[in-house]
């Protein structure tokens, strides 16, 4: 071996190199070529290379980058030519990703060319101006061409060896097919980025993201067991004559009642409001997917009543699976003739929002811009001005209204400054140490139960019907630390029952016409839409009627565990059979509704 090596091998391609030095600098160009295209993308992606990237972000990104390169110098047959189509591409894409993360704020996903439609309708208001990232890969851009410009075209196409050329085709195939096809990813916790989304390197993420962009086909699933579902559950007519003027549904920012701690000890009562609704209120604890982040989880399992559990885990229904004219609550009260309107006192980029709003059929969407004047609590705009704009909505239509409100004040981190705010809330010492910034968040739920009681007594004064649903998304995201000073022990030692504590936050439906008080009510948000429909006296869908029935058994149901109608907190693997009928039941209308919504099955999902 270390003759042929040495002797032969070697020498021979000192000779080849010496004999064609042309040759050899077309290779070498050529290799060169992934490094300009993920430096160039990256400049395009915002991002440093060398700064925001972590090594095996920048190994995976490459082996992307590579694989590109060698199909087309297999396809094409010349170095100069693959390497000039394949940066050329790489430029195009990327600045595609540019103009999507500059007007959207986040890059580009695979839901995106499935949109593609919607956007060249707006493609006219957005400015297309060159910007210094533009320009620098451009300038990265124009040098490598002028390198492979200068490079000793080859004169006829160059065939690599059969053997090879199978051989880097058997490689590139088999890296793609592990990316994509088996369990790689989610063993080496690699999903996609969702909320800072250049985080990951564009092809990177772009590529997670097609990856889990598939929902997997539920055990038993077929066009005719959804049918057959379907004949069980035909809808339901409404009563126009409950049905409120108004359905105002505000989504709390980090809204979360931690007084269900029999250990926190706060110096006063942080939502005393909050606890003082009897009349008209049905009230009591919703257990969330979430807990200390996922906004727009919450989001789209209260507006469509489809669940995260069937979804790959670290997925965003808004990135990866909302789609035109998918079932929602809002598509729902615009067919009985109410406005719809979504707000969000915040950036408009946030989780894809304005083109999920979209396929979810509201008529209209608000968002920090939209706010005159507004009043900020540390860097945030209030909840007293965001219930200023529910207000002012109300006033301004005529008609009926469903607004649909995600609030910001209450966002983490807690170790912000004190702008506007009032330290309302001190903790005792072991709590305030475990987390120094608790006391901030305390705080701020003061000011948005001062806030609801403010908007409580508005609508309570007013003559128009009115429903208020409100509900937090997520427990805050606090230390660890201090939850385990709560729980008085390691979270590792958990129960269900105490896991699912962790993400339970409060709900209420108040209206200021006469309902039946309850109280202690457990619901999950995939459910709480089905009630709001329900109590506002709107027709349903056969999906909903399941979904109720369902709710009978399963009242709260999330990624981490369930809660049964006899009051048992259970593990998956703890459900009964009955339990995992249901279970089964609504995995395969959940998939047909999100995923592959087949003509015949609409009238179960849809009130078209």
């Amino acid at each position: 071996m270390r003759a042929l090596l040495y002797d032969d091998t070697f020498p021979r391609l000192v000779r080849n190199w010496q004999n064609h030095p042309g040759k050899w600098i077309s290779r070498l160009v050529f290799l060169l070529g992934p490094w300009v295209c993920l430096w160039m993308v990256e400049i395009l992606n915002e991002n440093d290379v060398f700064e925001d990237l972590a090594a095996w972000q920048v190994l995976m990104n490459i082996i992307f980058y590579y694989s590109a390169f060698i199909a087309l110098r297999l396809i094409l047959g010349r170095n100069r030519r693959a390497a000039a189509t394949g940066t050329l591409l790489a430029f195009v894409f990327g600045l595609v990703n540019h103009y999507v993360l500059r007007f959207r704020g986040r890059i580009l996903f695979p839901a995106d060319i499935t949109g593609w439609r919607t956007a060249a309708n707006v493609a006219d208001g957005f400015d297309y101006s060159i910007d210094v990232y533009i320009t620098q890969a451009a300038i990265l851009l124009t040098a490598y061409l002028f390198l492979l410009l200068f490079c000793i075209p080859q004169k006829r196409r160059s065939t690599v060896k059969l053997p090879f050329a199978l051989l880097l085709w058997a490689v590139t195939g088999g890296y793609c097919y592990a990316f994509f096809c088996t369990g790689m990813l989610p063993a080496l916790n690699i999903y996609t980025q969702q909320w800072v989304t250049q985080r990951n390197g564009f092809l990177l993420n772009f590529s997670i993201a097609l990856r889990y962009s598939s929902v997997d086909k539920p055990e038993g699933y077929s066009e005719d067991a959804v049918l057959e579902l379907m004949a069980a559950y035909p809808g339901s007519e409404g009563d126009p004559d409950a049905q409120p003027v108004n359905i105002i549904v505000i989504m709390n920012e980090s809204f979360g009642d931690l007084t269900l701690f029999d250990t926190l000890r706060p110096s006063e009562d942080p939502t005393p409001f909050l606890h003082s609704l009897e009349e008209n209120t049905v009230r009591g604890w919703m257990y969330s997917s979430v807990t200390g982040g996922g906004t727009a989880t919450v989001e789209f399992e209260y507006l469509t009543g489809f669940t995260s559990l069937f979804q790959p885990p670290h997925t965003v229904a808004y990135q990866l699976y909302v789609e035109e004219g998918m079932p929602s609550l809002a598509a729902l009260a615009g067919s009985q003739g109410y406005a719809t309107t979504a707000f969000h006192p915040y950036k408009s980029s946030g989780w894809n929002r304005v083109l999920a709003y979209d396929y979810l059929d509201f008529d209209n969407q608000l968002y920090e811009e939209d706010v005159p004047n507004p009043h900020i609590i540390r860097s945030y705009i209030s909840d007293r001005s965001d219930y200023d704009m529910i207000r002012r909505s109300t006033e301004e239509t005529d008609g009926p209204l469903f607004f649909f409100n995600v609030t910001m004040q209450n966002h983490s981190g807690y170790a912000q400054g004190w702008n506007n705010l009032e330290r309302h809330i001190q903790l005792p010492e072991l709590q305030k140490s475990a987390d120094r910034t608790a006391e901030q968040f305390f705080s701020l739920m003061k000011e948005s139960d001062l806030a609801l009681e403010e908007l409580i007594t508005y609508y309570s004064q007013q003559e128009e019907p009115t429903m208020v649903v409100f509900f937090g998304d997520h427990q805050p995201p606090l230390s660890n630390a201090f939850y385990e000073v709560l729980y008085g022990k390691k979270l590792s030692e958990r129960t269900t029952q105490e896991v699912l504590q962790q993400y339970a936050v409060p709900f209420f439906i108040w209206t200021n016409y006469d309902i039946e008080a309850r109280r202690d009510v457990v619901v999950s948000p995939n459910y709480l839409g089905a009630l709001t429909a329900e109590m506002a006296g709107l027709p349903r869908t056969g999906y909903m009627d399941f979904l109720l029935d369902m709710y009978q058994t399963l009242p709260a149901i999330t990624p981490v565990g369930f809660v049964t109608s006899e009051g048992q907190y259970l593990a998956k693997s703890e459900l009964n059979e009955e339990q995992r009928e249901w279970l089964n039941r609504y995995e395969i209308l959940n998939y047909c509704g999100m995923v592959d919504l087949f003509e015949e099955a609409r009238p179960m999902f849809c009130l078209d």
